[in-house]
């Protein structure tokens, strides 16, 4: 039996006095809310350095209080309720978006469950709480978020804000999927959706490393679960105008904007959490510094590894354009859960030959004989597919465009070309037709029949 699956033992959780408990709590909270207070600014200064602009530098030093300003702001402006709006959902609809961000960071370790700190003279975790399914909890709370927005979007009774909520819905919804596979690869590995034992199965190399494939399909959902650039389709000012939120003002924006960046630094966590080691310290450091791991430091390597992923998402908005919202669902269905599902059979494969003790060799010699396999069986597919679409193709050619069909203007379709654009006349010739030159008699016009008459 593989040691992977012995049986969990998470008894050093749940036996904190109530205000130690409150203590880490209200810690967690805090660490949040300085992360995202901190990420505002970075995104801000970083954004505008990409783009050779200033940025802030106003509210305190070095413009380090501007995000802490435009909280203020916020909360100053008036608070609007539209008049067809259902208000009882409409107010309780930031709170939903806002709250299930906070919840994901009870279950993530700030350092080793082993290794226990002292507070106020009591050990502890770095941890608030740990669960067998601790992973399924923050899946769970993650798609509690989605209920904020789509009752932002319905309870607004606008179009546009409806529009929008649906469209982050359906897109939230999909990238969910390909995110579980990714998960899923994670718990095969490890044997456990415990997030503190996911951390200590990476004692020896990095799940980056080892699942390299899920490490890369996470990123990229991530970016769409939290409707982020080049995937914040939901908020797409040309499209609909301000998204599921157009609706909303002063506080009940702020909260909304608040949710979106606190589960920037939530999925940041989990990405550190399950790839990048959790609290251990990088590799150089942890080989030549025993220390390292141990006490108050794991807390800064958690940190550092949660500011670069932030970083990738503040260089994602700076660099990448908008795309597409049908470019956005085709790679959701078409590319990233197809890709997830095969990874996740393949990683399931490798897991039982191993736990069968089959060596790396074979193990190696049966994988690449599966893949080849399928692209061989794919290859043959296409090329009858292929061949039955030249088979299918209509000899008689596709019938003429009618740009005006119905009597509203309508894009071709593909294989369809638009009809001539009539030559506009020059100047020149426009003058002569007017003073009854030459070129009337080309036109056949009445002036020009007289002329040739006479």
């Amino acid at each position: 039996m593989s040691p992977y699956l012995a049986a969990e033992d998470l008894s050093m959780f749940g036996h904190d006095p109530w205000w130690l408990v409150v203590i880490k709590a209200v810690f967690c909270f805090a660490f949040l809310m300085v992360t995202v207070l901190f990420s505002i600014v970075w995104e801000r200064k970083v954004v505008a350095w990409m783009q050779l602009r200033i940025g802030p530098n106003r509210h305190g030093p070095w413009g380090m209080l501007q995000s802490l300003a435009d909280g203020v702001k916020l909360m100053l402006k008036e608070d609007l309720i539209v008049k067809r709006a259902d208000k009882v959902v409409y107010i309780l609809a930031p709170i939903v978006a806002a709250i299930p961000a906070f919840m994901a960071i009870a279950v993530i370790p700030f350092g080793p469950a082993g290794n226990e700190i002292s507070i106020f003279g009591h050990r502890t975790t770095m941890q608030l709480t740990d669960l067998p399914i601790a992973m399924l909890y923050i899946l769970a709370v993650a798609s509690v978020g989605i209920y904020g927005i789509v009752l932002a979007g319905w309870s607004s009774g606008s179009t546009y804000p409806l529009l929008g909520g649906l469209r982050s819905c359906a897109q939230m919804i999909s990238y969910e999927i390909a995110m579980g596979a990714a998960f899923a690869s994670v718990f095969l590995y490890s044997g456990s959706m415990s997030t503190s034992r996911i951390v200590e199965a990476q004692h020896d190399r990095w799940y980056i490393l080892l699942l390299p494939v899920s490490f890369i399909i996470y990123i990229v959902t991530m970016v769409g679960e939290t409707n982020r650039a080049p995937f914040d389709m939901p908020e797409s000012e040309g499209d609909l105008v301000g998204g599921f939120n157009t609706e909303y003002s002063s506080i009940k924006f702020a909260m909304f904007m608040l949710a979106e960046y606190v589960n920037m630094v939530t999925v940041s966590a989990v990405s550190t959490t399950l790839f990048l080691g959790g609290w251990r310290a990088p590799w150089p450091i942890s080989t030549v510094w025993e220390g390292a791991n141990h006490g108050w430091w794991p807390l800064l390597w958690f940190v550092i590894k949660v500011q670069l992923l932030l970083f990738f998402f503040i260089w994602l908005r700076g660099t990448l354009p908008r795309v597409r919202y049908d470019q956005l669902m085709k790679l959701g269905w078409k590319v990233l859960i197809p890709v997830s599902v095969v990874w996740l059979m393949l990683v399931a494969t490798v897991r039982a030959l191993r736990n069968e003790n089959y060596g790396f060799a074979d193990i190696a010699l049966y994988v690449a004989g599966g893949v080849l396999a399928l692209l061989l069986v794919s290859f043959v597919i296409d090329m009858f597919r292929a061949k039955a679409k030249e088979a299918e193709r209509p000899a008689e050619e596709p019938a003429a465009f009618d740009p005006m069909a119905g009597g509203f203007p309508v894009p071709p379709l593909p294989g369809q070309t638009l009809p001539p654009v009539p030559r506009r006349r020059s100047r020149r010739e426009r003058e002569l037709i007017v003073s009854g030159g030459p070129d009337t008699v080309s036109d056949g016009s009445s002036d020009g029949k007289e002329a040739s008459d006479g």
